[in-house]
Order: structure tokens, then sequence, then C-alpha cells
């Protein structure tokens, strides 16, 4: 009888015990969450290949489409790479005595991320397969500014320097543990981290290299709109990964994310759309996706903390201001920024940095946010977010040019004229995507 109760109690033991060790596991392991950020690292892949390689493949000319598509491709391949080998340890490293500037070398080759290892309620590895595909598209993203004139193979190099020595600093200081993000700093998805960084990047690449053959004399005008259009699509379903999976949970803070996403992007394109139809006459299929792309890049630092009212101002902001920002670069200083990656990408990226240290207010009425960090209030948040965006733009800017000139020294940045009048397709890649 009393081996019997033994036994019995054995048995209770163990399922006790069971019971508890699934429920620690539920409790480290948040599944819901990790469910969602892997949806969400999807859907910011889905912005790169196939979203915005169809979007500035549209926009260039037929004879450099295919060059546009493979930059694009390789820099995906080329980062992800560079991401899995130091990227990630250098961007979210402890640096120890470094460590507001710069990550460390500890997780070369992510080697301490096993299965069960974890980044808050999800696993490491999830954390950093998303956190890739940020390093995914913002080099991506300037491929846009030299687009037509670009040596592959110094694109290759100068993509990899960059995202070594300014697109993993910046990182780290922003959301690695970095001195930015300890000041207070309001970046949810990265307007400085991506936006800023890639948008100045873009316009000291199309200085340093020079405008294209043509320019501004010539009409450049893109090849192929409906392709544009398509990519436009996919950008703007691929951004609720962008800002709805930054939240790094499936919680109110992403669906909130995800909503006012939506309202910028749709006020940005109306925004956009109108000002071109009272100075035109007519509302054209580019205007409005440029706008699309405006909004969602100024709501990207303000996503978390904004509320809808406030996301609809900045979406119209961001219409008019980075419209107006458009034609300045290419009217009035003539600079050859092809697709517009700065007004764009970098005047939007600081528009919605420093207007998420206004709209994160609680006292706007309507148009409050979620309220600042414990003894913020606006004018030390917007102060800031004023630091993060100079100490950005300067540090891209400089380190930019640099990187430029070593690899156009190595290398050599532009194609000779023939090739360029040629088209990089055939002069680059030996192949054609359009018949000329």
């Amino acid at each position: 009888m009393l081996l019997r109760y033994r036994q019995l109690a054995a048995v209770a033991f163990a399922l006790l015990a069971a019971i508890f060790s699934t429920q620690v596991f539920a409790d480290e392991l948040n599944a819901a969450n990790t469910s969602w950020i892997l949806t969400s690292t999807a859907l910011v892949l889905f912005m790169t290949i196939p979203g915005l390689s169809l979007f500035y493949g549209g926009l260039v000319r037929s004879k450099n489409v295919l060059s546009v598509l493979m930059q694009c491709f390789a820099i995906t391949c080329l980062a992800s790479i560079i991401w899995f080998a130091f990227g990630y340890s250098l961007a979210f490293g402890d640096g120890g005595s470094m460590n507001a500037w710069i990550g460390n070398l500890d997780n070369i080759l992510m080697g301490n991320i096993k299965e069960d290892t974890m980044a808050g309620d999800i696993p490491e590895s999830v954390f950093a397969l998303f956190q890739m595909t940020f390093a995914v598209i913002t080099p991506a993203l300037i491929v846009g500014a030299f687009a037509e004139r670009m040596r592959f193979s110094a694109m290759l190099l100068f993509s990899a320097l960059w995202l070594v020595a300014v697109y993993s600093p910046i990182t780290h200081w922003v959301w690695g543990g970095g001195w930015l993000g300890e000041m207070g700093l309001l970046d949810f998805a990265g307007g400085t981290v991506v936006h800023i960084t890639a948008g100045v990047g873009a316009l000291v690449a199309a200085l340093v290299l020079g405008n294209r053959k043509g320019f501004p004399q010539q009409a450049m005008p893109p090849h192929n709109l409906t392709m544009t259009v398509t990519g436009a699509g996919m950008l703007w379903v691929g951004w609720f990964g962008f800002n709805g999976g930054s939240a790094l949970a499936a919680n109110g803070d992403a669906g909130m994310a995800m909503l006012v996403t939506h309202i910028s992007a749709a006020a940005g394109s109306l925004a956009w759309m109108t000002m071109e139809w009272v100075k035109y006459g007519k509302p054209s299929v580019l205007g409005i996706v440029t706008g699309m792309v405006a909004g969602l890049g100024t709501i990207t630092p303000a996503s978390g903390f904004v509320g809808p009212g406030g996301a609809l101002v900045i979406g119209l902001s961001a219409g008019v201001i980075c419209y107006y920002a458009t034609q300045a670069i290419k009217q009035r200083w003539k600079i050859d920024d092809s697709l517009d990656v700065f007004p764009v990408h970098g005047v939007g990226g600081i528009l919605g940095t420093l207007l998420a240290g206004i709209f994160a207010s609680d006292a706007l009425g309507v148009f409050s946010g979620q309220g600042y960090n414990e003894g913020m209030n606006m004018a030390s948040q917007v102060q800031v977010q004023i630091v993060g965006i100079v100490a950005t733009f300067v540090y891209t800017a400089i380190v930019t040019f640099v990187l430029l000139k070593l690899v156009d020294a190595m290398l050599g940045l532009r194609i000779d004229d023939e090739d360029e009048t040629m088209g990089l397709d055939l002069a680059e890649h030996d192949e054609r995507g359009y018949d000329l």
C-alpha cells in the first residue's frame, strides 16, 4: 500500500513539474508575439524584393531596368551575409566601454544564437532576422540616387562598407543601447536609422557621382509606371510589418502603429497628388505613389508614439514638404538624385523624427499620442529629436563621402560615357530587360 502511495505521489509530482515547466516556458516564449514578428519579417523582406525592386525598376529608362533589379537583389544577398557575419553583433552587441557608440564582435557568425536563445519573449533568431530585413532595405534605398551610372562592382563594395561603417553604428546608437537611445530619442521604426541614413547617403552619392548625361536638359521619364505602381502597392502592404513589427509584440502598440501608418500613407498620397493637380492641372500616377512613400517614410519614426489624428497631420505635411523638397533638389539645385531618395526618404525621415517629438504629447486633444517618457516634456523631447537628426545627418554625410572616395580610388565609381549611353543592362550584365 505504501509503495502504491509513493508511486501515485511520484506521478503527481511529475505532472505538477510538467505543468510548472510549461508555464515557465510560456512566460518566456510568447507564441503570439513570435508569430507576428515572423510575419513582419516576411513583410519587410517583401518590401525590398520585390517591392522596392519593382518601384525603382519602373522609374528608370528601359535600358537600365535590369541593373536596378540586379542591384536590389544583390544587396539583399550581400547585406544578409554581412549582418549574419558581424553586422548584427556590431549593432546589438554590448560594446563595453564603447557601448555608447558601437557593439562588439562577441556574436560573430551569430554563434551565440541557439534555438532557445531569447530576445525578450521572442527567439533571438527571429529578432536578428527581423533586424536583418532592415539592414537589407536601407542600402537598397540608396540605389535610387545613383541609378543608371554606377559600376556594379563599386556598388557592391560601397554598400558593404556603408552597412558596416554607417548603418550598424547608428543602429546601435538608437536601438542597441547606444547614446541616442539612452538620451531618449523617439524612433520607433527607423526615421534616423533607415530613412535619414539612406536619404543623406543618397544625396552625397548623387553629388559625388555627378549628374547623368543630359540631366537636367534631357527628359528622362519612367519607362514603366505600371511596374512602379505594382511595387508601390507592395511597399504599402510591407510597411505594416516594418512599423507594426517594430513593436516586437502582437499588442496595441503594433495595432496603433499599423493604423497610423495607413492613415499617413493615404494622407501623403492625396496631399502630393493635390499639389501636382493644382500646379499642372492634372493629377499624376507618379505623384500619388511618391506621396505614398513620403507618407510612409515620415510616419515611420513616430508610428509607435502618435495617434491617428497626429498621423493625419504628419501624412499631409509629408506630402506637401517632400513635394517641394523634390522640386528644389531637381529644378533649383540641379542635383540628379535620380529617383528622389533624399527629398522623399531623407526629408521625410527628418520631418517625421521631429514631429514624433511633438505629436507624442498627450496634451494635444484629438492629435495626442501616448505621452512622453518620465522627465520629458515637449520642449526637451524636441531638443533630443533635433540632436538625433543632426548627429545622424552629419555622421552619415561624412562617412559616406569618405567611403565613396575610397571606392572610387579602388575601383572607379562611374561607368564611362559609352556604357552609360548603351545602358547598364548591356554594359554591366550583358542582358536586356526590354527591347530598346
